[in-house]
């Protein structure tokens, strides 16, 4: 295994341009549940009249914005979490080499952390918006305007920035991120399932030889992979490159 992680040092050192594609096994270290795991979001007992997976809709969100909101920030709104040792060392290394980071997470833990160049596919928890009149709210703003938030100025209803089911993705993002991956010659693939789409479908767009996967259970890539990290969580890898680095 030391050989492995002496390897992934020595493509992180040899790469002019890295990205990292994340998903939500690089936050569960720092306590935020994932989705679909056994002990993930999805399948646990809803409180409430929806399945949680329902819940994180658009249609839900349009049609039951009392319990959406109650859900919201009961569950989604994580309390008291910090950047782990996997966001800490993305950020140093963001100082010493052209890395990107494209996340599939809406908790901005890599920007707490300290990293700069990070594409948010699905959003952020730390952003809303008046639907109305495109006012923009911190989340600290929004959390202190009632039980269904409506912004002071206009009256419409504030949303959080994060893409829900049922609605695209941002296609300024969307082509950033192509770009992004089409411009790499080393990619770490890492907490992801990959079975969310578009999102997932941006790995056929990096045209690089060098694959890395750091990942609790095996994905399918239909790619040649380089190295391959099961079982393991992201920072306690990361912990174990830097000292070849």
């Amino acid at each position: 295994m030391e050989n492995k992680y002496r390897e992934l040092a020595t493509l992180v050192k040899k790469a002019k341009k890295i990205v990292f594609f994340g998903g939500a096994g690089v936050s569960t270290e720092s306590g935020i549940p994932d989705f679909r795991s056994d002990n993930g979001l999805y399948n646990l007992k809803s409180k409430y009249d929806a399945p949680y997976e329902v819940m994180l809709s658009h249609s839900y969100y349009e049609n039951h914005k009392d319990n959406f909101f109650a859900f919201y920030k009961d569950l989604m709104i994580p309390k008291n979490v910090k950047p782990n040792d996997a966001h800490k060392f993305l950020a140093s290394l963001e100082k010493k080499k052209d890395i990107s980071i494209i996340t599939q997470n809406i908790d901005g833990l890599h920007q707490e952390a300290g990293s700069k160049n990070v594409i948010e596919l699905h959003g952020s928890i730390k952003r809303n918006y008046c639907e109305s009149c495109a006012r923009y709210y911190t989340l600290k703003e929004m959390l202190k305007l009632g039980d269904v938030p409506k912004c002071p100025k206009c009256g419409g209803y504030i949303k959080p920035d994060v893409v829900l089911y049922e609605e695209p993705l941002d296609q300024n993002i969307l082509t950033k991120a192509l770009i992004t991956l089409q411009n790499a010659d080393l990619l770490i693939v890492a907490g992801t399932s990959l079975n969310v789409y578009p999102a997932a479908g941006l790995i056929s767009y990096f045209y690089g030889n060098n694959i890395v996967i750091i990942n609790l259970e095996k994905l399918h890539l239909y790619r040649e992979v380089k190295l391959e990290f099961y079982g393991q969580k992201v920072g306690e890898v990361f912990n174990e490159v830097k000292k070849y680095l």
